[in-house]
């Protein structure tokens, strides 16, 4: 399997604190924040400075750290300490509810918090260490997501994708942009179309901003779209990205990913989902368990802060929908490609 070199570093805990990407500044500036604090993180997973469900894993590990840090100042007590952390951990998950690798990686620093032997700073090293060793895995993962993906796509394919879910969704390289890089490792026939995605346009703004930096050639189209390409031939495969599959693989990632599913499966596209094991919740049984997140209505009503409709207009605007596991042709892991039965494939992958 040829390697491809993605030259995005998302997020990454350097000099104390989480420097991460902007990427509500895209596709205008690249430019990287510096989070100092628990809160200033919380507001950075809410407000999709950071996004995308393994990097707003990450973001929320670092979180825990930095409001570790600052209660470390008000109390020398190492109950208070704690137990104060422990509270802050599960404020931390209410940021992005959708995303369950954000309470993945919270829980996982929450582990270490209630199982530690060590005093308040070395509670603290422990949880920046385990933030570290999560950043570097999620790398590896993704890298393991495309060659097993890779394997799917045909030779001079065309591959849409829907949101965002490439190196700048996860610390780096991505979980379908993952896919797409290591076929085009491969196979430099292959191409991209990418949905806008409205309303926030992280495909317009971000995934074509990703693989026009790495040379992958990309068509970008609106998202009522997808079926014409598909009727005429232009669209091989899709892949996308996840927030969250239940146990039976539904699977809710960003809005408008429900309509393109039921397009493919009408063209006889396969539809794939890429996406780490980390992403799968089995304490869900389907996907009308999951919870989805209500944005804001300026999202819809203004673009770069202009008004694009009337005045008091209704606005509904989910930031998510759920794709029924009938139209999934295959969840793509760092573990293989998991196929139907999902309750059977899922249950097996987390044996390996």
């Amino acid at each position: 399997m040829a390697e491809f070199h993605s030259k995005i570093r998302t997020i990454q805990w350097s000099d104390n604190c989480s420097k991460m990407v902007d990427q509500t500044l895209f596709p205008y500036e690249y430019k990287y924040v510096d989070i100092k604090g628990g809160q200033e993180m919380f507001d950075a997973i809410r407000n999709m400075i950071v996004r995308g469900a393994p990097a707003i894993g990450i973001a929320g590990a670092h979180g825990i750290v930095l409001y570790a840090m600052e209660i470390a100042k008000e109390t020398s007590s190492r109950e208070e300490f704690v137990n104060k952390l422990l509270e802050k951990a599960d404020y931390m998950k209410t940021s992005r509810p959708t995303a369950v690798n954000l309470m993945w990686a919270v829980e996982k620093q929450k582990e270490i918090i209630k199982n530690s032997k060590a005093d308040i700073n070395g509670i603290i090293e422990e949880l920046k260490q385990n933030g570290i060793k999560l950043e570097n895995e999620d790398i590896e993962i993704n890298k393991k997501i495309g060659d097993y993906g890779a394997e799917v796509v045909p030779k001079g394919a065309t591959i849409l994708t829907h949101c965002n879910a490439g190196a700048l969704a996860t610390v780096g390289y991505g979980t379908a942009l993952g896919v797409v890089r290591s076929a085009y490792a491969n196979d430099n026939t292959i191409q991209v179309f990418a949905d806008e995605t409205r309303p926030r346009q992280q495909g317009a703004r971000i995934t074509t901003l990703e693989l026009t930096m790495d040379g992958i050639p990309t068509t970008l189209i609106t998202d009522g779209m997808c079926s014409y390409f598909m009727k005429k031939g232009m669209i091989d495969i899709v892949v996308v990205g996840a927030d969250r599959i239940a146990a039976n693989g539904d699977t809710a990632n960003k809005i408008g990913t429900y309509t393109v599913a039921i397009a493919a499966k009408y063209h006889n596209v396969p539809f794939y989902i890429a996406a780490p094991l980390s992403t799968i919740d089995t304490s869900i049984k389907t996907g009308d368990e999951i919870i989805i997140e209500e944005r804001s209505r300026e999202e819809v009503t203004h673009i770069n802060g202009k008004t694009i409709c009337a005045d008091g207009v209704n606005i509904i605007n989910p930031g998510f929908d759920v794709t029924p596991h009938e139209l999934i042709a295959g969840i793509i892991t760092e573990v293989g490609i998991l196929r139907p039965n999902y309750n059977e494939s899922i249950k097996k992958a987390f044996e390996k």
